[in-house]
């Protein structure tokens, strides 16, 4: 067991650390014009200086420097793994709003977090420099890939809770279309009555589709999205029911 306990806290440092990383990308999408009227019609501040001390360190210094890595990481990846990436995290629903150049911030400050811990407890703890070396560019690779099992696990939860809200949403769907609603109509009543990731994308379709963007290609695009296979199978029938001329 004692053997083990580096390890164990080697581990944990590293989870926390990138749980206050997901935390800190997360928040760094709030409108920050808002967040700054909201802070002025709650605090009375003398001035800006004393606005900004009055806010906690994460947000005065921590995601100042989680942005620009952001943005450095954002500018030196290539466009395929840009788009593959954008991919992943489509599936997961944008988890806390990330987007490519958060999440490779991500990737890249838990690989060095891990690289450094376990440096630190293996090479200069254990006395053992070498190994620290060899096991710290092991934590590089461990820190790296970590942050992909959470998004694919988000990325099957969210699939699954797709998967669980299609049939109550084809049933109000139906009703409502056979109520005299038109498809658009009646996709406007799903959004209304239900809440969920299924609701989310249909909410998205519709928004594209009132700014010009053709029905078909607003719903064919949900489909990469989700990679749902009744809901892909529902999609294309709709899109093979207005390319013919069917009655929806």
């Amino acid at each position: 067991m004692p053997a083990l306990l580096p390890i164990v806290i080697a581990g944990v440092a590293a989870l926390a650390i990138l749980l206050i990383s997901l935390g800190l990308a997360g928040r760094s999408r709030v409108d920050p014009v808002q967040a700054r009227l909201t802070q002025l019609g709650s605090v009375q501040a003398k001035n800006l200086e004393e606005l900004e001390l009055q806010q906690p360190f994460a947000e005065r210094t921590l995601r100042p420097l989680a942005a620009r890595l952001s943005g450095s990481v954002a500018r030196i990846t290539s466009q395929s793994f840009t788009e593959r990436t954008e991919k992943r995290l489509a599936l997961a629903g944008y988890p806390r709003n990330l987007r490519v150049g958060d999440w490779m911030a991500i990737k890249v400050t838990a690989a060095i977090v891990f690289a450094g811990i376990f440096f630190v407890l293996f090479g200069l703890l254990g006395r053992n420099i070498v190994m620290g070396l060899a096991i710290g560019l092991a934590g590089i690779g461990i820190g790296y890939t970590v942050p992909e099992f959470w998004l694919g696990g988000r990325a099957k939860k969210r699939q699954k809770a797709i998967l669980m809200q299609i049939p109550d949403a084809l049933d109000l769907l139906t009703i409502s279309v056979r109520a005299g609603l038109g498809f658009d109509g009646a996709l406007a009543k799903v959004v209304e009555k239900l809440k969920g990731p299924l609701t989310d994308e249909f909410r998205r379709a519709l928004a594209e589709i009132r700014v010009g963007k053709s029905r078909r290609e607003s719903l064919r695009d949900i489909i990469p999205r989700t990679e749902v296979p009744p809901l892909t199978n529902f999609i294309g029938a709709i899109i093979q029911a207005e390319q013919l001329g069917v009655s929806i």
